[in-house]
């Protein structure tokens, strides 16, 4: 036997896969096809059918969802066409519009500036601020009512700058809460984009804030979507801080769907129609920025960054 055979014998051979060859290895899941597409229409049945409900008692009237009528005997759109002066939708819709989007492009841009900072510098006192972050968001809102309400009621007393029941006063209220969430959602973003970049960027001769502009920005949109998102939401949902912070013409939606629907308490028959229109009414802008930014949250809230 020669050398040459000895080697071929000994060596080993290995067989590999090749596209479209049946020996191709495909993707592992967690649950066979057949129970896969069964827990997923289960879950989407689970979801829809409360909305599905809602968007039928608003085409029906208050007797027929008094009744306990899913499918409505009559069909009629007028409960969405009265909600604008019943509620007093319209002028809820437009504060919220305007201080929830304020705070979201706001605590958005100041989060990336900070995180930027608590990433990429050291100084002393940097780790205090970081578990700081964390500590924030274990305290309820409900305790910081009281102190807030003070606070602000103490600046118009002897500053004499009136907050409560302004449009800004609650902004400020709303991004004091979304600040510290968004900034720690930042700082696990920043952490996963390579320094390579910034340090080529250094040596064309780019300063701290073109690093920021040109570098840190561009590749962080994810991460600043969700965080203008989560701060979009806290306002969006909010009823303590707003029914405490407004006047009747500061008042955001949520707090003119509680109003109405607390006026109807003790009637004959309450509003039932009018109240699911105005609910679905103020679920619409939220579905709507998550359709427009549903690119950007999943990679943001995968913390994918760049490989």
């Amino acid at each position: 036997m020669s050398a040459t055979t000895a080697t071929r014998r000994s060596t080993p051979t290995f067989e590999v896969d090749r596209p479209g060859s049946h020996r191709q290895h495909e993707v592992l899941r967690l649950l066979p096809t057949p129970l896969l597409i069964f827990v997923l229409v289960f879950l989407g049945v689970l979801v829809l059918t409360p909305v599905l409900y809602i968007f039928l008692a608003s085409v029906n009237s208050d007797i027929g969802v008094a009744n306990g009528e899913f499918w409505p005997s009559t069909v009629t759109f007028e409960n969405y066409s009265k909600i604008w002066t019943s509620v007093g939708l319209a002028t809820g819709l437009t504060n919220s519009v305007l201080v929830v989007s304020a705070t979201a492009v706001v605590s958005a841009a100041l989060s990336v500036s900070t995180a930027f900072v608590l990433v990429r510098y050291t100084f002393r006192g940097r780790l205090t601020i970081l578990r700081g972050l964390l500590a924030l968001q274990s305290v309820p809102g409900t305790l910081m009512v009281l102190p807030v309400f003070v606070l602000f009621s103490s600046a118009s007393t002897y500053l004499g700058i009136q907050v409560i029941g302004t449009q800004w006063g609650l902004f400020v209220t709303y991004l004091t809460f979304a600040m510290p969430f968004s900034t720690w959602v930042m700082v696990t973003y920043l952490r996963g984009l390579p320094k390579e970049l910034e340090e080529a960027a250094r040596i064309d001769g780019a300063s701290n804030l073109g690093v920021l502009f040109r570098i840190i920005l561009p590749l962080s949109w994810p991460g600043i979507v969700v965080s203008g998102i989560f701060a979009f939401l806290l306002g969006w949902n909010d009823v303590l801080f707003a029914s405490v912070m407004t006047r009747p013409e500061s008042q955001t939606a949520a707090v003119a769907l509680q109003i109405f629907g607390a006026s109807q308490e003790g009637g004959a028959i309450p509003y039932y129609g009018q109240m699911m229109a105005a609910a679905l009414v103020c679920a619409a802008p939220v579905v709507i920025l998550y359709l427009i930014f549903q690119r950007y949250l999943v990679g943001g809230l995968t913390a994918g960054g760049v490989k």
